[in-house]
């Protein structure tokens, strides 16, 4: 138990398996073993530093193995401890299984707060965390294959990817040992924008059920909908700026960490990223109204409320206050146990982490694959897509002129219709898919069954049964 009275993220999310199992008819046997977490390894290490050793500490949790290779996310920050870890890949075995991506959970981290050493030494802390790792088989194409998480990125992900190859010279498939590496070192494009995109492709899914939309009070489309997005990291930007873009949504108010923006006409989420990343937060920012209180903000009225940094921003302290009808959760674990059992209580909306984030890993997925078939998607058939449709093209516009109809197609389509698809393009069909896919296979529970009353009690039932499932024709 937290100091707060409150269920600590590692209870929260067992909290949240039991109240699924208890709706399944799982052997008590077979339950305890998709609850528990099969091992964690947590490593000390040194670095010279400075000119003296700073000692380090880091963990690789493994959920479940029911699928080889395990995933999951490595972060770097101050707070990182066990049971974090341990939470994070038990939610990793969960969402895999929702989204059907075949591998089982992992996690990972390390306590450091990567703002205070310079890029060099971050490399050789990196690359000293990734050995300790790697030798003991944590770090593997085939068994163990991490992703960035909070304070890691496409570099770190590239030094870990060449200290594997270092240490393992003859493996063709050493690049599939990590995901989320720079396109020119073996990543896929659309990787990172793919959480954010995973949450607006989660959204419109959503939008496209009326009567899922009822339960929400809310009606229409993503146009005009007002939203507030807590965090402007990877997945929060993203998400932001492609569903004010592309969608018409608008983003009435920001939150970070030394306060709130607010403008009830949209921010420009763009003009904003760029501030912070120039002025280190959104204070001082000249185009919106400042608020110092940002977690004030979270209780303003909204359409759709995003929470996307840190675990328990909404707890049982502030969750009655909560106005937003819908809530998608961008980050992981947001909100407390304490505080879902309230706002389900009040007829909020919650479209879980599980599957709302699941875009990161989707598109790891397709990433690991490239890397294992050596070729990038789209290589082969792409200009052959090209050429079918430039006949069709052809044709019809023959037919046009031999029998005087005098019509022309128009060149937006021309273009359109003749471009194959490349990499970026069939990424974003992936994950469109699988979004909409594991959506319909949470909302065929959460309609069929009177005992299921919300989203992620029925992410939760599809997953664990899936995972049953898998262990059942192991002989388990």
């Amino acid at each position: 138990m937290h100091a707060s009275g409150e269920p600590s993220f590692r209870e929260s999310v067992d909290l949240m398996f039991n109240r699924a199992a208890r709706l399944m008819n799982l052997s008590p046997g077979l339950e305890q073993k998709i609850r528990v977490c099969n091992s964690t390894y947590t490593v000390r290490f040194g670095v010279r530093l400075r000119g003296k050793i700073e000692t380090f500490v880091g963990y690789r949790s493994v959920h479940s193995e029911h699928m080889e290779p395990v995933k999951g996310g490595i972060r770097y920050a101050t707070n990182v401890n066990q049971d974090e870890v341990e939470a994070l890949a038990a939610l990793m075995t969960y969402k895999c299984a929702l989204v059907e991506t075949p591998f089982g959970g992992s996690k990972g981290g390390l306590c450091i707060d990567p703002r205070q050493w310079e890029e060099h030494e971050l490399e050789l802390i990196t690359r000293r965390f990734a050995y300790e790792l790697i030798k003991r088989d944590l770090i593997h194409p085939a068994q163990n294959v991490p992703a960035p998480d909070m304070g890691t990125g496409e570099r770190e992900m590239a030094w870990i990817a060449d200290q594997y190859a270092r240490m393992n010279t003859t493996d063709i498939n050493a690049k599939a040992c990590v995901t989320g590496k720079p396109p020119h070192a073996g990543g896929i494009q659309g990787r990172v924008e793919a959480t954010g995109r995973g949450v607006q492709y989660a959204l419109r899914e959503f939008f496209r059920h009326k009567d899922d939309m009822a339960k929400a009070g809310l009606s229409g489309t993503l146009d005009g909908k007002r939203l507030i997005v807590q965090g402007l990291g990877n997945v929060g930007y993203h998400a932001a700026k492609f569903l004010s873009e592309e969608d018409g949504a608008k983003i009435v108010a920001i939150i970070e960490r030394d306060g709130a923006l607010l403008d009830d006409k949209g921010l420009n989420v763009e003009a904003v990223r760029q501030w912070i990343a120039t002025n280190g937060g959104v204070k001082g920012y000249p185009e919106a109204t400042y608020v110092e209180d940002g977690a004030k903000v979270l209780e303003q009225a909204c359409d759709i409320l995003i929470p996307a940094a840190l675990e328990a921003v909404i707890h049982k302290d502030n969750a009655d206050r909560i106005k937003a009808p819908l809530i998608i959760e961008a980050a992981n674990g947001p909100i407390t146990f304490s505080a879902d059992e309230i706002l389900r209580r009040k007829g909020t909306v919650i479209i879980p982490d599980m599957y709302a984030n699941a875009g990161g890993v989707t598109v790891s997925y397709f990433e690991w694959v490239k890397n294992l078939s050596h070729i990038r998607f789209g290589r082969m058939q792409r200009r052959a897509e090209e050429a079918r449709s430039r006949l069709l093209v052809e044709e019809l516009e023959r037919l046009s002129a031999d029998k005087g109809l005098g019509w022309t197609l128009a060149d937006d389509f021309k273009e359109r219709f003749l471009t194959g698809s490349d990499e970026l393009m069939l990424v974003r069909s992936g994950l469109d898919d699988t979004m909409r896919t594991a959506y319909q296979a949470m909302r065929e529970v959460w309609h069929s069954r009177n005992d299921v009353e919300d989203l992620r009690v029925a992410a939760y039932i599809v997953a664990i049964d899936r995972v049953a499932k898998t262990y059942r024709s192991k002989g388990l």
